[in-house]
């Protein structure tokens, strides 16, 4: 299988310049419903979800760290800690809990 490399790169930009600019073209005016107001403010939080949640389980040696660490910070933080106290304890879970595991 010869594929040209060209070829990807251009159907790459041309989706990339469509995601873009059909936003634009399309809807002119203010949105005003009220559901995909909601929905177009939660977007970037969800997007930055989806890329770090992953990241926290396969950071450490064992999976079995990241989840004790995401554990003790999804706490801290429901429960008003600052975000240094939050990274702190998360980093203290992965190094108590990996110093017993291994």
């Amino acid at each position: 299988m010869n594929h040209d490399i060209w070829v990807y790169i251009f159907l790459m930009g041309l989706v990339t310049v469509l995601i873009r600019i059909l936003p634009l073209t399309l809807i002119r005016g203010e949105i005003k419903h009220p559901f995909i107001r909601s929905f177009l403010h939660y977007v970037p939080y969800v997007t930055l979800a989806v890329m770090t949640v992953p990241g926290i389980f396969y950071a450490t040696r064992s999976v079995a760290s990241g989840v004790a660490a995401f554990l003790a910070a999804s706490v801290l933080a429901f429960f008003g800690g600052s975000l240094f106290k939050v990274a702190a304890a998360a980093c203290a879970v992965v190094f108590i809990t990996e110093a017993i595991l291994l």
